[in-house]
């Protein structure tokens, strides 16, 4: 992937305590959060709602979305901080701002 790559995001949530993610860790629907198709798990990227400027940073733990036409799945904490909660569906704009490195083999 680019650094940037721009479409649609979507938004899910889970229990508090709920089940666990792609990645193993327990889903937090108040986290900084998202599911991404392709981009390794701890990956930190910014999400901007291209309808209103909002921008919130989230890491990269789970997979999806699963609907074509859509880049990015926020869990629902990161959701409401670029207000997208009511539209359920917006464009936005995803810049890579840390990605991370596999460990080093010896």
């Amino acid at each position: 992937m680019d650094t940037t790559e721009t479409g649609l995001a979507s938004w899910y949530t889970c229990e508090t305590q709920g089940p666990r993610t792609a990645s193993g860790e327990v889903c937090d629907p108040t986290g900084l959060t998202a599911a991404h198709p392709n981009l390794p798990f701890g990956t930190m990227v910014r999400v901007t709602n291209r309808d209103n400027g909002s921008t919130v940073e989230v890491r990269i733990n789970d997979r999806g979305p699963f609907v074509d036409g859509r880049i990015i799945d926020l869990i629902e904490g990161a959701a409401r901080q670029i207000d997208m909660i009511d539209t359920g569906v917006v464009p936005v704009q995803v810049d890579v701002i840390d990605t991370v490195q596999p460990p080093s083999r010896s």
